[in-house]
């Protein structure tokens, strides 16, 4: 008994050292690997870059940019895959190199559920139609992502008058193909939206052309959230309001151009405005980003 007393105290001692031992092993563990994430945002992509024991950073992005800061932002110019790598140097001369890939893809600042439209005010691509030729559409702007087809207009108008809208869309922006409409040359005509945009909940109604291209004929569509209504704000008898159309849910719109024209009437179809002009060119939109 008294020899085992003897040695237990040894034995506890041992054990204190072979687990400070492993402590200290554990506190020295060698960095393997080269660790980041990002943040996207249309074509700007920050890295966040966590790499232990690193002294300096050589950054590729893909594109042919390149950057030696810790947590660069890099801004693609151009949509696609690029695959973004760093290389680390350690402390210790060691170079620890990882990457990844990044899905670059345009994306647009217009929100339709913010109940304002301020965000309107950053884009450029405008139409103002001579008085003459627009009638009541004195303004109309656009722009598009993944997703939609962002439009804004204003026109001379009140939400209660019922204005009939119509959105005559060449989806494939090939003018063979779609109706000829000599209100809005220039195209072949799709698709057309149509119906009392402003005061009917879901008002509009998708068609898709058939038939010889002289021919008003359209087909309706049983297919739904096609289109978005944002915010409407009328003031001093003039209505700016902003919609969204699905690129997913209009057939064509996945293309790579859109041209389109609108016309407004009143809720007897008495043509009131048009946009971009009457009798002049659809728009072009290029949506290929």
């Amino acid at each position: 008994m008294k020899m085992i007393n003897k040695i237990i105290p040894y034995l506890l001692l041992l054990c204190l050292a072979i687990a400070l031992g492993a402590c200290r092993k554990n506190d020295n563990v060698d960095t393997t690997d080269v660790i980041f994430t990002i943040s996207q945002s249309g074509y700007s992509v920050t890295y966040n870059n966590t790499t232990a024991d690193a002294k300096s950073y050589a950054w590729a992005f893909g594109d042919g940019g390149t950057s030696t800061d810790k947590n660069p932002t890099h801004v693609y110019k151009a949509k696609g895959k690029f695959v973004a790598s760093l290389s680390a140097t350690l402390n210790n001369g060691r170079v620890l190199s990882g990457s990844t890939i990044i899905n670059v893809s345009k994306s647009s600042p217009i929100k339709l559920n913010d109940n304002t439209l301020a965000d309107w005010d950053t884009i450029s691509n405008q139409v103002t139609p001579t008085a003459a030729l627009g009638g009541v559409v004195k303004e109309a702007k656009f722009d598009y992502d993944s997703q939609n087809v962002y439009i804004y207009m204003e026109i001379q108008t009140t939400v209660a008058a019922g204005n009939i809208f119509d959105f005559y869309l060449d989806t494939d922006n090939d003018s063979t193909t779609g109706f000829i409409t000599g209100t809005i040359p220039g195209g072949g005509y799709d698709y057309l939206l149509e119906g009392p945009l402003l005061s009917t909940p879901n008002g509009l109604v998708q068609l898709q052309h058939t038939g010889a291209q002289n021919a008003f004929s359209f087909t309706p569509l049983s297919i739904a959230e096609y289109y978005t209504l944002g915010t409407v704000q009328q003031s001093n008898g003039i209505v700016k309001f902003e919609m969204a159309l699905s690129r997913g849910k209009i057939g064509g719109l996945t293309g790579k151009a859109l041209r389109f024209g609108i016309i407004v009437s009143d809720a007897g179809y008495n043509e009131l405005g048009y946009m971009p002009g009457q009798n002049q060119p659809g728009i072009t939109l290029n949506i290929n980003q």
